[in-house]
Formats: C-alpha cells, structure tokens, sequence
C-alpha cells in the first residue's frame, strides 16, 4: 500500500508539473500607451564609467591637476611642475621641461594611462598638446608609444616629433599609427635633444576613429553597445557623484561646459567609498559633459534626463542633516536653484540668451529641447523614530519646484522616493511626492533573487491618480555571494519588467544600473557592459534591457491566466508575462519568462486573431545559472531567434509550446 501511495504521490507530482497554462491575450482593446521613454540608460562615473571607459581620452591626469600633479605620469631629468602663466585659468598647473645638462641623459614624460594605454594594429591616434618655449627659440618634443616590457631593442614601437616654437602657448597635434597591438603600453615625451626650455599643458591622445568622429569623442565601441540598447531616456551624470561626499566636489554641470581645455578636475567619490577596492587616482576631467550628453541623447533619439544637486550632500555618508557645511540650509538654495535654471536655458534657450550662447559656441545653435529634470538623487525626509529631523529633501524640493514651475511650466520634474523600495523612508516620501505634484518620482531597488520573485505585482496596486513612476536604478543582486554578473539574475530582471510593462500607464521610465565596469577598475557590480581597454562585452542584462527596449510596442494588451495578471503567483509555476501591441508593425508582441526549473507547457490564446500561421521567436535560455558572458566569451549566452506555429480558430488563434526551465521568449505575432 504505502508503495502504491507513493507511484500515485509521484505521478499527480508529474501532472501537475504538465499541467498547461492558458494565457489569454485580448489583441482587441487597446491599453495604456507605452511611453517612448519606458525602457533607457542611466549613466553614472562608477566603475571608470567616464574616464577610462566611455569617453575615449586615453592620458590620464592630462592637465597635472590631480592633488597630487603628477599622478599618473613618470618625470625624470630637469622638470618642474608650475602653475602660474598657463594658458587655462581653472587648469592652471602645467610642466617645465628643461636641458637635462647633458647630452646622454633625457628630460620628459611618460604617462601609464588608464590600466595601460592600449592601441590596436593599424589604427591612427591623435596626440595633442599645449606648448611654448618661455624663453624664446624653438624645441623638438619626441613622442612615442612604447612598451616598457619589451624584450625588443627598442621599447618605441611608433614615434612622431613635434616642433615648438614661440613664447606663445598654442596647440600642437600629431597622429601616430600603431604598427601593431599593445595592452598595456604607455606615451612617452622625450625633450629631443634642445636645450630650449619648454612648457607642456593638457597632454591628450584620443583614437581618431571615435563615435561620430568627434575630437573630444566617445568610444566607439562603447557607445554604440549604448545605440543598439535603442534607449528612450538617458538620465545623467550620475546618482551619488551628482550629491558628492561634501557639496564641494558634488558634480556641477556649469564646471562641464565650454573649452575642455578649462573644465577643472572634479573629484570622484567612488574612488574612496569601498575600502576594498580603491582607487585614489579616479578623478573626473569633466572631459564628458554636459554638452556631450546632450549630444549622446540627440545620437541615441533619447530624451534627456539631467539629474542635479539639491544642496544635500550624500546621507548616507552625512546622516546628520543639521551639521553646517555639510548641506546646504534652506536659505543658501539660491545658486543652486540658479544652477537648475540656467540648465534649463543651456539646454533650450535662444543663442542670444547666457548659457543659450554657451551652447551655441559650443557648436550647437539649435536648442536640445529638454523635457525632463531630475531634482536630487536618493535623497529623504526624516520621521520621529529616524532623526525627526523632519522633511529634509521634500522642504528643499518644494523651492526648487516653485521656481522651476514658475519659470518653465512646461518642465517635467522627478522627485524621488529615497534608496529603498519599501520601508520607513520609502513610506514616507511616497505620499510627499503627490502632495508636492512631481510629474515623476524616482525608485531605486538593487535586491536579491527571492524579492524578484516575490514582487511581480508591485506595481499593479499603485494609485494610479498620484505621479508617475521612473525606475531609475534596479537590478537583481544576487545573494550567497552572487553579486555579480550572470544568467538567472538576469532572468529575474525579464521577470520584473514584464511588470513593469504590464504597468505601463502608472510606469513610464526604467533604467538598470548601473551601465558601464572596466574590468580592472571596478568598485560596483553587476552591471550591463563590461570593457577593458580594447574589447567589451554585454551582459545577460544588457540583452534583457535590449530586447524589451526593442519590443515595447505602443499599447499593453491584456494577458491574464484565469483572469489573472501572469506574475509568479500561486498556481501559475514561476511564470511571468505581459503583452503588447505595436501600431507601428501590426505586431502582437507576447514576453514570457519560466522562472522555474521545470518545463512549462504554455497555450497562447490570441482573442481577435483568427488566421496566422507563423510567430517569429526570440529566445533567451542556457543551462548553467551561474554562467556569464565574458571578455573571451562575449556572445556565450545571447538571444537566439527563431519561429513557431500559429494554429487558427474559429474565436482565436494559438500558440502551443513548452517553455524550457529558467528562460525567456518573446512571441511576435503579425495580427
């Protein structure tokens, strides 16, 4: 008897695994618009995100201002380090290179880059310099590439002279075309052989093949991984450098703007946040600015999303809101409300405006048409039981709107609802921002694998009469030390976002986070792609963002199992879904993600589609859920497309298949 229990114990086990799930899709009533904003970037200088990463000067420290002025850079001979009579007002420190006293020994400069400089065979690079000979005459700078590591005769592998002249600062450019690849090599300067003393300023090497070609340019490859995400919105510069450590080196657009040549040196606070990976020469040369996000939204057809500071340092590492110097106090907002509003008028107003004509000079007339702002980053109020130090973030954010509103009524601005996706911080802001009548607030999440799982619904019960919600910054962190990068967090993303979409009138924006690691300077992960010097790779994530940016469709159709929302509830096995239909092609566009270990026999009952014989296919699956891609496997897991059968009926079509443990599918469907 008890062996007979057991075989009928197991074989209802083995039904109820089978059992098949009817998703009923109604592709006959429209839903909410998805807004063209829903699924974008948020970039932050985290991880050599900035420097180092996506914008592709390749000298580090290029104008000696870091604290210490020749970080990143070996002198040797008869040098001196001076900062007055230079060219740039806020750069002011330069080098003063000078006859060694001897014809056998060298004065100059070497300079390590960002973990090496490294070149590919048969790409061209543009060095520039600003230079002068103080004294008069004329000099000879010997530039080269070398690698210190050589077992060659010559640790030169491409050398270009550069001749000065004249007390004059002026600049110089010269190209060097690597005759073949190097990692880790490094930029030398050799004072050739002149007794002339010379001056050197804002050494720079950039590729000549950067994004668009530009001179102060992006790196290619990284930006257009960026392109191909096809990313609504783009919020920058940042979440936590935007607040700073002190309001001191908080991130300040205005510092961004004009002639790269004078944007000063901006500290970074990831450098010294972890102790456990630090990194005391991660600066920002302001190099990528303003100016150039701009440009990168207008590349990407992303509306922008600047984000500015509030006046309140980071709380996290200033917790006592009413300790002086460390915020600022409601009655020292002015310039930094000023600040919000210039932006605005940088980004739209007239050539013959202030910061319009800055623009202008900058080489774009035409204004970026900004539509968004960000007010603060992860910032709170206080409740009795946590300070009672009272509404901290909301009283500051309150002026800022009152201004903003007054000037640019047609502004839509985000508040935020703090670090947390619930709690006592969360629970509070949360109401403050619809009293405050934000167009959006701002939730950041980075949780672990069973919060994933457990919060399919999140946003279905949200009042839908109060702002709009901006995930700002998610993704899944998995726990047991699997903070990092691989496949069945990534998976747990898709499964969110399929609430996310299915949400789409409450949800308008959604940006993982964060964007960019280098793989050797890396404070925070997981994060969508990863670079060293010469290759990148995307991850599992990216590809999640990817393709849902890439089939968000215009409207959320309804797709419900047994009338209910497909979210990981009881009963439905670890499955997740959402539906859309796009004006655009025609298409119905079905996501499912099987969070289960278990095979998932799925109906796809398309109510109002009668005739159709095929559905295109994309999939993401792979049998190891530890597995990453990598800098050597960079395409180890990818969507892979495919097609399927549609069955025609009499009152719908459908679709028959068996979703496989732990993946994802998207089903589109010409109706």
């Amino acid at each position: 008897m008890r062996k007979l229990t057991t075989l009928l114990f197991l074989a209802a086990g083995l039904t109820a695994s089978a059992q098949n799930h009817v998703l009923d899709i109604n592709t006959q009533k429209l839903g909410a618009p998805v807004q063209p904003t829903m699924y974008g970037i948020f970039f932050e200088d985290i991880n050599y995100a900035a420097d180092g990463g996506l914008y592709a000067e390749m000298v580090k420290n290029r104008s000696f201002e870091f604290p210490q002025h020749l970080m990143g850079w070996r002198a040797f001979g008869n040098f001196d380090v001076k900062d007055e009579g230079g060219p740039f007002e806020r750069n002011p420190h330069y080098v003063r290179l000078k006859y060694s006293g001897h014809s056998d020994k060298f004065t100059g400069l070497e300079n390590e880059g960002f973990f090496g400089i490294a070149v590919k065979e048969g790409a061209t690079y543009r060095f520039s310099l600003w230079a002068r000979c103080p004294e008069g005459g004329k000099s000879t700078l010997e530039v080269s590439l070398v690698d210190n590591d050589t077992m060659g005769e010559d640790q030169r592998f491409v050398k270009v002279n550069v001749n000065i002249e004249g007390k004059e600062w002026k600049k110089y450019t010269a190209e060097l075309k690597a005759p073949r690849t190097e990692p880790k090599g490094a930029l030398r300067i050799f004072l050739a052989g002149d007794k002339v003393t010379t001056d050197v300023e804002h050494i720079s090497l950039f590729p000549t093949d950067t994004w668009k070609g530009r001179e102060n340019g992006m790196r290619k490859d990284l930006a257009q991984a960026l392109f191909d995400m096809h990313p609504g919105v783009f919020r920058f510069p940042g979440g936590c450098i935007v607040e700073g450590t002190t309001l001191a080196d908080r991130y300040n657009w205005k510092n961004t703007v004009g002639p790269v040549e004078n944007r000063p040196l901006n500290e970074n606070r990831w450098h010294y946040t972890f102790g456990y990976r630090f990194y005391p020469d991660y600066f920002q040369s302001y190099g990528l600015g303003f100016f150039e996000f701009f440009q990168l939204c207008e590349d990407f057809g992303s509306e922008a999303l600047p984000v500015i500071s509030c006046g309140l340092s980071c709380q996290f590492q200033n917790p006592d809101p009413t300790k002086p110097g460390v915020h600022a106090a409601l009655d020292e907002l002015d310039p930094y409300i000023q600040d919000a509003l210039d932006l605005v008028e940088f980004a739209n107003g007239p050539v013959d405006s202030k910061w319009g004509k800055v623009r202008a000079e900058m080489g774009h007339p035409e204004p970026f048409n900004l539509k968004y702002l960000g007010v603060g980053n992860e910032q709170w109020d206080y409740d009795e039981a946590h300070g009672g130090y009272g509404p901290v973030f909301t009283e500051r954010l309150k002026k800022f709107s009152d201004a903003l509103r007054k000037k640019y009524p047609e502004l839509k601005l985000i508040g935020t609802t703090g670090p947390n996706s619930e709690g006592w911080d969360f629970d509070l802001l949360q109401p403050r921002m619809k009293e405050l009548k934000v167009d959006l607030y701002d939730e950041h999440y980075y949780r672990n694998e069973d919060w994933f799982l457990s919060h399919g619904l999140r946003y279905d019960t949200y009042d839908r009469k109060g702002p709009k919600v901006f995930a700002g910054e998610y993704a899944c962190h998995g726990k047991n030390k699997h903070k990092w990068n691989h496949y069945y967090t990534s998976l747990l993303e898709a499964a969110h976002m399929t609430g996310i979409e299915r949400n789409a009138d409450i949800v308008h924006m959604a940006t993982y986070a964060p964007l960019f690691a280098h793989v050797e300077g890396w404070q925070w992960r997981p994060d969508a792609i990863w670079f060293d010097n010469l290759r990148s790779f995307k991850s599992v994530s990216y590809y999640v963002q990817q393709l849902f940016a890439m089939n968000k469709g215009t409207n959320v159709l309804s797709l419900t199992m047994d009338k209910k929302p497909v979210a990981g509830q009881d009963g439905q096995d670890g499955l997740f879904a959402s539906s859309v239909f796009d004006k655009n092609t025609g298409e119905v566009i079905v996501k499912v993600v099987n969070t289960s270990d278990a095979a998932q026999p799925i109906t796809l009952n398309l109510q109002g589609i009668k005739a159709a014989s095929e559905a295109q296919t994309i999939t993401l699956c792979h049998d190891s859920m530890d597995d990453e891609n990598t800098l050597d496997e960079p395409e180890k897991i990818t969507p892979q497309p495919g097609t399927i059968a549609v069955a025609a009926g009499k009152k719908a079509a459908t679709i028959s298949d068996k979703l496989a443990p732990r993946s994802f599918r998207i089903y589109k469907i010409k109706k």
